[in-house]
């Protein structure tokens, strides 16, 4: 085998793991994309206000991030035999919308988990210490 017949062999492996890698990003996205829906039409039957669908969001975003690494770790992977300047730069403008991408969902789901943990700190206060009951007004 000369180097020739090597350099395509390896890429024909790495295409094959870039299809396999870009899958597993797409099915990730989409068992977050369904499993959302189903806590979503869930919590909206159930009723109970906005505050309700953060954990559901939270849940998504953090499908969302995991699939975008998936996408990434594609893109990393396209270039790695033998890449030209065209498909560097085009990796480069990819990698960089995707980190953005990844950026302000981490963002967001780190505000989103703030305020859930605010929530509970909250709720927890306007309850009666354990064994006793809240006093009733009135009497």
């Amino acid at each position: 085998m000369n180097a020739e017949e090597a350099e395509e062999l390896l890429r024909e492996a790495v295409g094959f793991l870039v299809t396999l890698v870009e899958a597993c990003g797409a099915i990730v996205i989409a068992v977050g994309a369904v499993w959302a829906f189903i806590r979503f039409v869930a919590v909206a039957v159930r009723g109970g206000g906005a505050r309700r669908f953060v954990p559901v969001r939270l849940t998504l975003g953090r499908f969302l991030a995991l699939g975008l690494e998936f996408q990434l770790a594609s893109d990393v992977l396209r270039t790695a035999v033998a890449p030209s300047f065209e498909e560097l730069g085009k990796l480069a403008v990819v990698a960089a919308i995707r980190t953005a991408l990844n950026y302000f969902l981490s963002k967001e789901i780190a505000e989103e988990r703030r305020q859930v943990a605010e929530d509970r700190e909250h709720a927890g206060h306007d309850d009666p210490p354990a064994g006793r009951t809240a006093p009733e007004h009135g009497r």
